[in-house]
This record gives structure tokens, C-alpha cells and sequence, in this order.
């Protein structure tokens, strides 16, 4: 589990099926009211605390991501205590949580050097792929694909040569397309193997 702080307020874990499968876990699992999500949900509260200092002091609202064969973004929030939060439960163990699901078929990758961006982009142009979108944020570099830009590979197979060279991203695309920069907008990965490796 990876943990980021976003503000005083929130912060973000990420949870890849790994994880989730060593907790017994599964996506559909996520969806359900059951006791192992309910430990999760204190295994990542606790673990919070210990890294970020994040105390919870009242009720919470969680937002979970789910996203193809990469893992779950879960994205908490502190609100304020009104006067029909039960503080006693509270201290007894229970939080009060606001849950929000959502699943993304879109499968973003961040990589920290462009050569390994060139260097994948050469090995997926080699299996046929020449879809995605290219943007930089924050120091990064990023590439999103759609079902469609990858529907001659198998799923698996093409996440974990995504991996080789980079990471699976926890940030959101829509922040990403607000306050990074969109470099290639279509066919990104025909559009680097153009520029950069084709001689």
C-alpha cells in the first residue's frame, strides 16, 4: 500500500491487486459491505497515522477507483463534526464513512525519464500499439491508453511491459490534464516512434 498525502485534509493510497490479494481481497469484495474491508479500511487508517500524522477525528468520506489490472486509488477525506456525530462509537472503534465507488477502464502509467518513455514506446510499436495520450506533470511523464488503443494485446501481458519501465500512476487524469500539459493528444506511441526511433 502507498500512501500521499494531498492536503491537511486528504489523502490518497494506492492498493495494487497484490496487496489486495495478500489481504484476501478482491475488486468485487470493494463493492460489498464485509469485514475484511472494513479491516483494509483501518489497516490504511492506522498506517495513515504512523506516516502521515493523519488523525482521524471525526467522520470521513472515502472515494474508491478502481482500475484495470492495476489496483485501487482510494482517496480519503476528513469532514467536519456536526452535532449528529456520535463521538462516543467513534472512540469505541467505529468511523463514521461516507463511501463513493467509481471504475476507470483507462490505464495511466507515469515514468520519470523520457528515454523510458522512447524506449517503450519502441517495444509497444513492435506489437502493433500505436494509441495512448502523452502528457507531462509535476517532473513526470505520463501516458493513459484506452480499451480500444490496446485490443490486439492481451491486458496482463501489456501492463506488465508498461512496467518495466514505469510505474502505475496514482494521480488523477483530470489533474493531470488541468495543470500538466498534454503532449501528444492521439496516437502517442506512433507518434514517439516517429520522432525518436525511426531513422
Amino acid at each position: 500500500m502507498r500512501l500521499e498525502r494531498l492536503d491537511i485534509n486528504k489523502f490518497k493510497a494506492f492498493l495494487t491487486f497484490d496487496d489486495m490479494n495478500e489481504r484476501g481481497i478482491t475488486k468485487e469484495d470493494l463493492w460489498q459491505d464485509v469485514p475484511k474491508v472494513h479491516d483494509l479500511f483501518r489497516d490504511m487508517m492506522l498506517e495513515a497515522d504512523d506516516e502521515l500524522g493523519f488523525k482521524i477525528d471525526g467522520p470521513i468520506a472515502v472515494e474508491v477507483f478502481a482500475m484495470p489490472a492495476q489496483g485501487m486509488v482510494i482517496i480519503v477525506t476528513k469532514g467536519a463534526v456536526d452535532d449528529d456525530f456520535d463521538l462516543d462509537a467513534f472512540e469505541e472503534g467505529y468511523i463514521e464513512m461516507q463511501v463513493t465507488l467509481d471504475e476507470s477502464e483507462d490505464i495511466l502509467f507515469e515514468f520519470y525519464d523520457l528515454e523510458d518513455v522512447i524506449q517503450l514506446a519502441e517495444r509497444l510499436y513492435a506489437f502493433g500499439v500505436i494509441g495512448g495520450s502523452f502528457y507531462s506533470f509535476e517532473n513526470r511523464y505520463f501516458l493513459k491508453f484506452e480499451e480500444f488503443d490496446i485490443e490486439q494485446l492481451k491486458e496482463e501481458a501489456f501492463i506488465s511491459l508498461l512496467s518495466e519501465y514505469g510505474n502505475s500512476s496514482t494521480a488523477s487524469i483530470y489533474r493531470i490534464k488541468e495543470y500538466g500539459k498534454e503532449i501528444i493528444e492521439f496516437e502517442a506511441i506512433y507518434k514517439l516512434y516517429q520522432s525518436f526511433v525511426q531513422k
